[in-house]
């Protein structure tokens, strides 16, 4: 599947405007991260834009988030490796994430939502504005954006052979590149 069809089949089932802006960033990051690790940038980039979309069904139940998703997903045909990330991305489940996708998704997720936490207070509000200091310093609050998962973000380090350093600069310059499409 291309990324019109599957934008289009995220569209159909995810209708928030914030959580769709989310999905944007997450697969702005995967295809960056893609990239540096020697991956498919397009099957990490689909990953990232379909991995909440079942969240309006499930938001409020987080036994069902991701699980449903990563049915829906495989309904519409998507190879295992991608299902199997969508599905282990939630912690809930403490399923194992054995590919190099399934790593990246589960602390990528995270960051972009603290990374976009970071740019609203900003002073200037924007994603360019950012560097690696200033989030950071977010990132050491943890009553800062207390949903961004540390732990995940810091898995970058073991997992996927990344300093944190390193992760959140990728993650900006991605989420930077689509700022126009997040409204930051």
């Amino acid at each position: 599947m291309n990324r019109e069809d599957a934008l289009d089949l995220l569209k159909q089932h995810l209708k928030t405007e914030n959580l769709l802006k989310h999905t944007y960033a997450v697969e702005a990051v995967m295809r960056e991260l893609a990239e540096r690790l020697g991956e498919d940038a397009d099957r990490w980039g689909l990953a990232g834009l379909l991995h909440d979309i079942d969240y309006d069904q499930t938001g409020d139940d987080p036994s069902l988030h991701s699980i449903k998703g990563a049915d829906m997903l495989a309904e519409a045909g998507f190879d295992a490796e991608l299902v199997d990330a969508v599905r282990a991305h939630n912690d809930h489940h403490g399923l194992p994430r054995e590919s190099s996708m399934a790593k990246a998704l589960y602390a990528v997720d995270p960051l972009t939502g603290l990374i976009v936490a970071a740019a609203l207070v900003h002073p200037e509000k924007k994603l360019a504005a950012l560097d690696v200091e200033f989030v950071l310093n977010r990132f050491d609050d943890n009553s800062f954006a207390r949903g961004a998962n540390r732990d995940a973000i810091t898995s970058c380090e073991e997992e996927l052979g990344l300093s944190l350093e390193e992760f959140v600069d990728l993650a900006i310059g991605a989420m930077v590149r689509v700022s126009d499409e997040l409204g930051l």
